[in-house]
């Protein structure tokens, strides 16, 4: 199940070409290893937008494995810089086995304009029906007609159930429906849109806050997952977006969107460096199809081409 290194790869064409030729450049297969080619190495990792800290990480414990002669030619240092890369996104999962599963099982999903959400949804929608789950949403965008238009064309397109009420109706209300509508109808997972806004607006915070305490009385230890839909093209400013977030209703988990049309996929490892914020889902494209679990150590080597 889920994507091969192979098609991974080929999905992060971008983000692996800018990686691995940075790479490269400064690490010729035989060369021989010292601590300026180590600086070097840094500055192109931190330029390929995985991030100062990241980077440092990364460096830091090539440098101990230089010194201690423990690694002498750009294969090793190769392998070194993956096994690392794959440890610092590996440590933000909870263990697999402490990770409960509620039924219903209920996800919100949070993020600014245009990053992908409502497909994001309807994808997420589509890998649950896979495994087996019935899934319920909850059109809990209420500004916007078009949004609950949107949403439920794609219940309808992916064949799953929706909760909504009128436009400009009170978003936590919808949500609160959604989550006893699922208990009453033995729905397995309960995914909760919400309006895309602007991290920076304190009152579309606000409502953020209260849909989730809405949907905790609906059910308790609710919502189970906080979902950020991050735009994959922006970046490090992507950061500032799970800064802000996180802070407002504790994010956790990331998705990653657009992943195909970047080459600054290494934000991930940002991200998982200054946040401790494990990415849950990757997508690419606009097909149903183009999206899976996030796998550490296949994303890695897909990045960091050898």
């Amino acid at each position: 199940m889920g994507f091969s290194i192979k098609a991974l790869r080929e999905k992060l064409s971008k983000t692996t070409n800018r990686i691995s030729t940075g790479i490269k450049s400064v690490l010729p297969k035989g060369a021989k290893i010292n601590d300026e080619l180590l600086d070097e190495l840094e500055e192109v990792l931190i330029t390929a937008d995985i991030g100062p800290e990241a980077a440092m990480r990364i460096i830091e414990d090539a440098r101990k494995e230089y010194h201690g002669g423990k690694i002498t030619r750009a294969e090793q240092l190769e392998e070194m810089i993956t096994s690392t890369a794959v440890k610092i996104l590996e440590d933000t999962f909870p263990p697999r086995e402490s990770v409960e599963r509620p039924n219903p099982m209920v996800i919100m999903m949070v993020g600014v304009n245009g990053t992908g959400k409502t497909t994001t949804i309807a994808k997420m929608s589509k890998y649950y029906k896979n495994q087996g789950r019935s899934v319920l949403l909850a059109a809990s965008d209420t500004f916007r007609a078009a949004a609950v238009e949107q949403l439920n064309l794609w219940a309808d397109r992916v064949g799953v159930d929706i909760v909504k009420h009128g436009q400009n109706s009170d978003p936590a209300a919808v949500a609160y429906d959604a989550v006893n509508a699922a208990k009453s109808r033995g729905r397995d997972v309960v995914i909760i849109d919400t309006a895309g806004r602007l991290h920076t607006k304190s009152n579309l915070m606000e409502e953020l806050k209260k849909i989730k305490r809405v949907a905790g009385k609906a059910f308790e230890g609710a919502p189970h997952e906080i979902l950020l839909v991050i735009d994959g093209t922006t970046g490090q400013n992507g950061l500032s977006q799970i800064k802000l977030f996180d802070e407002a209703v504790g994010l956790t988990g990331l998705v990653l969107t657009k992943m195909d049309g970047t080459a600054k996929g290494g934000v991930v490892l940002a991200a998982a460096t200054e946040y401790k914020i494990p990415v849950r889902y990757i997508g690419f494209g606009e097909t149903a199809e183009d999206f899976d679990l996030f796998d550490p150590e296949k994303f890695v080597k897909a990045i960091f081409r050898q």
